[in-house]
């Protein structure tokens, strides 16, 4: 009875012939699922305990190779790629995920002499009067801490590779920054001359720092073409009317060679397939320049609707509100005042001489066609497919028909988006109000005081003038900015004196103070004497208001006339809205 085999298991079927199939597909599943579970379970576990290497994290051998390395290792980071070695002499900058404090310089330098930070010591043999060796890595260290120390009101993001200054004792370095305080929606680079010495027993430190942009040999240069591919950080534009007078254009990164050539077309074959869009007459010119944005963007706009090649006359006529005549004056050039190149890089666009002079050549022989739209009312959804190879809209005189920006209004404005993003602000005059900002090493308050012919129009500001009066300005100031501080007053006051009682407790900056920006020994007067085809140019309303606009952005505090001075409306009594 013993050995007598059970027949419970046969009764149910477990193991019978029919089902031993079933049962071994059951058992491999469960098997290989329990092998699942347990590799899950070894990868979140090595997972959550692995930490990856940081560079910045080393021992300072270690960070001094990720400075200095001659490897093509890459590394990522925040702000983008960062090549080292090869590439890293080639792209000729050092980045970093965060800004760059100073301990992370110091510890990737191995110094002789540790309590030393401001100089560095040659361990070779050495003469007093040898040339300093800008290349050197020591150098390039200390370099870095000499910035980092003197400017302490900004962050630094990325450092170029130094490269020989002027004379055997000097190097220019480049950097790109943000200020530590007030705006910061792009990133500004300056690029300076540093002053190198050697002591007797072969210690390097820096004797001096030249001022803003002063190291030129380090500016990043550009080649022939416009550069596609540049980086750019910026702000966004924001919408806004023709009346408003704070200026939308947004701020891109200065301190690069400005490359804004006109466009030409390169054969007669891409001329004539090509798409194009002119607008012609009107009543926009020599009006304000806030009139004269609102209907380009306009026609801007359209011409990315539509997708032609926009025909823009570069010949602006400015406000007789922004000269010195009193006087419209013709003849400006649209590069005076805005990125050209970045609006080529944007949007597909051509000036008008060059256009015409095309269009003479090559119009008979490929039968060029124009199709001629006289009345704004006829809105781009209606031209969407016009075949012929120019769309010309031709304004009349009577105002305000004759307006650009009426072909934006109604059914339009809904379909047409003004680009603002592709038109900024001329690097040429954002060079002069980062210099304005690094003169005040980056650490000054702001106030906007407008008055002129506002603070005399009684009708429609009746408080303004007493509102924006040194006394009221002494009581209002006095709970918003510290006593001593360096204060940027943006003003349109002819006058500037009638603000010498804030000196008694801050200390006061306006525009006029830095002339030497602009005037003929400048790099700006130069620069544009040479774009405008040797002839000087006048830094005329407009640019002053420009400037004046950015310094003011750039203080860490910013107090403004019709949000913080006075309960005047901007535009005039009942004209308040929330966001005044």
């Amino acid at each position: 009875m013993l050995n007598r085999p059970s027949f419970t298991l046969y009764r149910n079927g477990s193991f019978r012939a029919e089902n031993l199939g079933q049962n071994a597909l059951a058992m491999i599943g469960n098997l290989c699922f329990t092998l699942f579970v347990v590799g899950v379970l070894v990868f979140t576990i090595i997972a959550a305990t692995y930490q990856p290497e940081d560079p910045l994290f080393h021992p300072s051998s270690k960070i001094t190779t990720f400075l200095t390395s001659n490897s093509n290792a890459t590394f990522k980071s925040d702000v983008g790629v960062v090549k080292t070695g090869e590439d890293f002499v080639a792209s000729n900058q050092t980045a970093f995920a965060t800004f760059i404090n100073i301990t992370d310089v110091d510890s990737a330098v191995v110094a002789t002499e540790p309590e030393e930070v401001d100089a560095v010591s040659e361990t070779r043999d050495c003469k007093i009067d040898d040339p300093i060796n800008c290349r050197d890595p020591d150098v390039f260290h200390l370099l870095m801490r000499s910035a980092i120390e003197t400017f302490k009101d900004i962050h630094f993001y990325r450092f170029g590779k130094p490269v020989q200054g002027n004379n055997d004792s000097s190097c220019h370095m480049a950097w790109r920054f943000r200020p530590k305080e007030g705006k910061a929606a792009a990133f500004y680079k300056d690029y300076r001359s540093f002053t190198v010495v050697r002591s007797d027993n072969c210690t390097l430190s820096v004797a001096g720092i030249g001022d803003y942009h002063s190291g030129g040999n380090a500016r990043k240069r550009k080649g022939k073409g416009r550069g596609k591919n540049r980086e750019k950080d910026k702000e966004v534009f924001e919408k806004v009317p023709p009346k408003v007078e704070d200026n939308p254009i947004a701020l891109p990164e200065v301190g690069e060679t400005v490359n804004d050539a006109l466009p030409t077309v390169e054969s007669e074959g891409s001329f004539s397939h090509n798409k194009y869009l002119i607008y012609s007459g009107g009543g926009d010119r020599c009006k304000s320049m806030h009139q004269y944005l609102w209907s380009f963007m306009c026609m801007l706009g359209e011409a990315q609707y539509l997708n032609r090649t926009l025909v823009m006359d570069l010949s602006i006529c400015l406000s007789k509100i922004y000269t010195s005549s009193g006087q419209d004056e013709e003849g400006k050039d649209f590069r005076f005042y805005f990125d050209f190149e970045h609006l080529m890089d944007s949007a597909s666009v051509l000036d008008q001489n060059q256009f015409w002079s095309d269009w003479s050549k090559w119009q008979q022989k490929d039968s060029l066609s124009l199709h001629l739209v006289e009345d704004f009312r006829v809105t781009p959804m209606k031209l969407a497919d016009v075949k012929d190879t120019l769309i010309m809209r031709k304004f009349g005189t009577v105002e305000p028909d004759n307006y650009w920006y009426r072909v934006c209004e109604g059914e339009t404005e809904s379909v047409i988006e003004r680009p603002w993003k592709m038109v900024w602000k001329s690097r040429r005059l954002l060079d002069i109000a980062s210099a304005i900002a690094s003169r005040m090493n980056w650490d000054f308050d702001s106030v906007h005081v407008e008055r002129g012919e506002k603070a005399n129009n009684k009708e429609l500001w009746p408080n303004l003038d007493r509102d924006t009066s040194p006394e009221a300005l002494l009581s209002t100031l006095k709970y918003k900015i510290e006593d001593g501080r360096n204060l940027y007053i943006a003003t349109n006051e002819q006058d500037t004196s009638i603000f010498d009682p804030l000196k008694d407790k801050y200390s006061t900056h306006f525009l006029d103070e830095y002339k030497d920006l602009w005037d003929s020994n400048s790099d700006w007067y130069a620069e544009m004497t040479k774009l405008n085809n040797g002839s000087p140019v006048e830094f005329d309303g407009y640019m002053r208001i420009s400037v004046d606009t950015e310094v003011f952005l750039r203080g860490k505090k910013q107090i403004e006339t019709f949000n913080d001075l006075t309960k005047d409306c901007k535009d005039g009594i009942n004209t308040c809205t929330s966001a005044s």
